[in-house]
């Protein structure tokens, strides 16, 4: 998390996923009470629903103790910015791990959970300048929809 925050993520400015968990946990959770708060959270799909009112899966990509990073799965798009610009499926890599094909095994991998909860295909959206994310979303077989207010959309079929 550390290399997320010196690369400017969790400031009052952004409003992701990984910005508000750095705000309300970067400092605390190196106390397990704390982070053990945090993990019943994402597990009951609580914390990263609020600001989408839909429920969630977190899934970490991890080997053995080293954290390579999160994908969530919204079991809907439920709400007009997910239908508009935040889809199905958000993922972040930590910065020493990136370019290494993690963010593209994480989203394919990610697939049959959709399935499993009924989604036939998949949104998932980047922004325009994001020719990494737009790389990754298209090895994991996206099909462009089309470009709305700074993001580029995409359908992945889940294999339903």
């Amino acid at each position: 998390m550390e290399e997320f925050r010196a690369e400017g993520r969790g400031g009052d400015d952004d409003d992701t996923t990984l910005g508000r968990t750095l705000r309300d946990y970067g400092d605390k959770w190196h106390d397990p009470v704390v982070f053990e708060r945090y993990v019943t959270e994402v597990r009951a799909a609580t914390y990263p629903a609020e600001p989408f009112s839909v429920p969630v899966t977190t899934l970490w990509y991890a080997d053995g103790a080293d954290y390579f990073g999160r994908l969530a799965i919204r079991h809907s798009v439920g709400t007009r910015f997910l239908r508009e610009y935040g889809g199905h499926i958000g993922y972040d890599v930590r910065p020493t791990a990136r370019r290494r094909g993690h963010a593209t095994a994480m989203l394919i991998a990610s697939l049959p959970y959709a399935r499993d909860l009924g989604l036939g295909s998949v949104l998932v959206t980047c922004d325009t300048d994001n020719t990494g994310s737009r790389k990754v979303i298209e090895a994991a077989g996206g099909a462009f929809e089309d470009e709305r207010g700074g993001k580029l959309r995409y359908w992945i079929p889940t294999g339903a």
